[in-house]
């Protein structure tokens, strides 16, 4: 198990390493920036903790593929712009090019629902009425951002003209996700409303 435990791990922090070079790719950044793009642009297909983004920038620099620059503030901190560095770009691009690992559904809500026979009706719709809420939240935020990336222009257009198209793909897998999740709550409080319909029916 541990051995799992650590090889988990370590796939994680690939994975944040090429979050963050990818995220660079938008351009020269700060920490504070970065944080701000994973948040608005790739919160629905990776999520990091600021410092976990921080720990990241410090092992990327010490590997030479970004480097840092120290911007002199007045009446501010200092602060350091990250950009990538011509090794970064290779090995971000060695990286694309490698198959990944086949995703699996992880989600504590799906294992309340698996068991929710034994439980109470009502708590588990609850807890879909709350991942609705959660799900239609996302989607609209995401939908802003599509919004934004279009500026007035059609998809297909912004698809052909548009200098990188990478994140407006991630966006539009982000909604597609979200309208599955507000399908499938929809789909599981039908059933439920109908199986408390049935059973008061039989008292």
């Amino acid at each position: 198990m541990q051995w799992r435990l650590i090889a988990k791990c370590y796939r994680v922090q690939v994975a944040l390493k090429y979050a963050v070079l990818a995220a660079l790719l938008n351009g020269e950044a700060s920490g504070y920036d970065l944080a701000k793009r994973f948040d608005v642009s790739m919160a629905n297909f990776w999520s990091a903790t600021p410092q976990q983004l921080y720990r990241e920038l410090e092992r990327l620099t010490a590997d030479a593929l970004i480097e840092a620059r120290l911007v002199q503030q007045e009446r501010r901190p200092n602060k350091r712009m990250f950009t990538l560095t011509e090794a970064g770009r290779q090995d971000l691009a060695a990286y694309t090019a490698r198959p990944p690992r086949p995703t699996a559904v992880r989600d504590d809500l799906l294992v309340k629902v698996q068991a929710l026979d034994e439980g109470d009706p009502e708590a588990a719709r609850t807890l879909i009425e709350e991942r609705m809420q959660w799900a239609r939240g996302k989607h609209e935020r995401y939908q802003r951002l599509r919004d934004g990336l279009l500026d007035g222009r059609s998809e297909e257009a912004y698809l052909r003209e548009a200098d990188r198209v990478g994140p407006y793909l991630t966006l539009l897998r982000g909604l597609s996700f979200e309208e599955e999740n507000l399908r499938w709550c929809e789909r599981v409080l039908t059933v439920l409303s109908q199986r408390t319909a049935t059973a008061a029916h039989r008292s």
